[in-house]
């Protein structure tokens, strides 16, 4: 099974919480909107790291960002884009199995025709009553599973799951 990490929205915030949470992943996947180098660095010294560039990554530590990646894991394809609202590809087209993002700091899981769009929420500060989350997706044989779960309550609570067939080709 592989686990990667999602996370979101950090805007120069990374709580040991969220770090705790990361740790064993094989790969961390950061949504955009990272706030500084720093994030970046301390999430790879955990595994490696993809991350894209949100709308309020505009220093120059972020020009080596690209807006959107597709990252091909296995048999679960990957893409991942600060804001859903501006992809611009079909996923079910492309064969994406999972569309991560983050920019709206609200938690969600949810299947659109086979493809799980996942938005790990922010784990940075506090936006007005959404939860501080992260998430991850656990990826075994032809099947890919997303969780969401809330830092800021007493233990870890999940918030949301869902998961996805992986058809593989003939």
């Amino acid at each position: 099974m592989t686990r990667i990490g999602l996370i979101s929205d950090t805007h120069g915030v990374l709580r040991p919480e969220a770090l705790a949470f990361l740790r064993d992943c094989n790969l961390i996947i950061h949504g955009g909107d990272i706030g500084g180098r720093e994030i970046l660095d301390a999430l790879e010294s955990i595994a490696p790291v993809i991350a894209v560039r949100g709308n309020n990554d505009t220093e120059a530590w972020a020009e080596r960002l690209n807006e959107t990646e597709l990252l091909r894991w296995g048999d679960a394809p990957v893409y991942v884009i600060h804001d859903a609202a501006h992809i611009d590809t079909d996923p079910i087209a492309q064969g994406i199995r999972v569309v991560v993002s983050g920019h709206s700091h609200k938690p969600l899981i949810e299947n659109r025709g086979g493809v799980l769009y996942v938005n790990p929420g922010s784990a940075g500060p506090r936006r007005f009553k959404l939860p501080i989350a992260l998430g991850d997706l656990r990826l075994d044989g032809a099947s890919v599973a997303a969780r969401i779960v809330r830092l800021d309550a007493a233990t870890w609570v999940p918030c949301g799951t869902g998961t996805v067939g992986i058809a593989k080709p003939a």
